[in-house]
């Protein structure tokens, strides 16, 4: 059974630091791009924070440069969002998603990826 369990989502104060994780099983994990997305009440799922399956390259929305990191661990089967000075905007709930291979086209739309985990919510508010 596919499984992707999103996890470490919170309150938190604007300012403030998250890291949420993402164990998989069920696929062979190494051989799959992993993506972030967030879905905002009212908006549609967007794609946050992508990796590719060996880790070697990243792709990342405007909106977090400088302030969200991306990790993939093939030997754990788990794939990181570390998110540091969190804004109100960042509200929403995260998803992670795979894609066997690689991805071709940036921001990756929702419909190429097999597997999605559950989502994690994230409320950045004071």
């Amino acid at each position: 059974e596919v499984q992707l369990q999103a996890s470490g989502g919170g309150l938190v104060q604007p300012g403030g630091s998250l890291r949420l994780s993402c164990a998989a099983s069920g696929f062979t994990f190494e051989d799959y791009a992993m993506c972030w997305f967030r879905q905002a009440p009212g908006k549609e799922r967007e794609a946050v924070y992508c990796i590719s399956s060996d880790a070697s390259s990243t792709w990342y929305a405007d909106s977090v440069k400088g302030r969200f990191t991306i990790s993939k661990d093939n030997a754990k089967n788990t794939v990181y969002l570390q998110m540091n000075s969190l804004k109100p905007e960042d509200t929403a709930v995260y998803y992670c998603a795979a894609s066997l291979g690689h991805l071709y086209r940036y921001p990756p739309p929702p419909d190429e990826f097999d597997y999605w985990g559950q989502g994690t919510l994230v409320t950045v508010s004071s």
